[in-house]
């Protein structure tokens, strides 16, 4: 049998801001799209009004920071 084990993401301690709620329901929409590159999701992005910290456009660099940030590695 498989052990189970929790996830960071599944014990947050509060709820999720509405700028999160925003982040992930583009990225649901982005992939349900067929988008699952780097270099596509941040093209896609940009294309919607969520923005990183400073509100400029997003690079694969900030992608990848926000999600490390968000998933409570960075």
């Amino acid at each position: 049998m498989t052990a189970l084990r929790l996830e960071p993401y599944q014990a947050r301690t509060r709820p999720l801001t509405s700028y999160e709620h925003a982040f992930a329901d583009e990225l649901e929409a982005i992939y349900g799209r067929g988008v699952h590159d780097l270099d596509g999701l941040v093209a896609a992005l940009n294309e919607t009004g969520v923005r990183p910290a400073g509100g400029a456009d997003w690079s694969a660099e900030s992608l990848c920071a926000e999600l490390a940030r968000l998933a409570g590695e960075g």
